[in-house]
């Protein structure tokens, strides 16, 4: 597989991860579905894998970057396996609502483990391209590596932005009903 191939499969998965921060940022602002901590912290996840693509998608692919992804997916995946476990006892309610069925939070361990099983196939093709590829720079970034970096650089601040008016610079409420930074005492 040529490098600017995997460059562009990067790119590509950089690009799905920001469309999936995108729909829960959507979700959040125009249905008030206002994330929990966990959830909050697997948005988090999300941005440290797709900050893995997005260097592989800019500078060329390296092992390092992917275990950047492979960090983020993990700990996303755990984060997200507790939440489910939390909910998983009769009666214990969960936390928002469900889409096609599911959770955010399980959709979120399905997309976790795909980010994983995905990272580890673009690793089988990492060496050979890695070697034959010579200085990448930002010039030679391919359009949707470039478009993979503003969405996730997009998402990173607007996620930061409603985290701050949920939490302010406190610890976020367990079971949040609206903005902090917005409510008038």
């Amino acid at each position: 597989m040529s490098p600017y191939l995997l460059r562009q499969l990067n790119a590509l998965a950089g690009l799905a991860i920001a469309g999936l921060l995108g729909f829960a940022f959507l979700d959040q602002i125009v249905f008030g579905d206002i994330p929990c901590p966990l959830c909050l912290l697997q948005r988090v996840a999300f941005l440290l894998a797709g900050c893995g693509f997005a260097l592989n998608a800019v500078f060329g692919s390296r092992p390092t970057h992917y275990g950047l992804t492979l960090l983020g997916a993990v700990a996303g995946a755990s984060l997200s396996a507790r939440q489910m476990l939390l909910h998983i006892v009769p009666g214990s309610g969960s936390y928002g609502e469900p889409l096609f069925g599911l959770h955010f939070y399980t959709w979120a361990f399905i997309a976790f483990a795909a980010i994983i099983v995905g990272c580890a196939v673009l690793l089988l093709f990492e060496a050979r391209g890695a070697r034959s590829e010579s200085g990448p720079t930002w010039r030679s970034t391919p359009l949707l590596g470039k478009l993979a970096v503003g969405l996730l650089l997009l998402m990173a601040l607007g996620n930061a932005g409603s985290t701050f008016a949920e939490c302010e610079l406190g610890l976020c409420p367990d079971d949040p009903l609206g903005y902090e930074l917005f409510e008038t005492d």
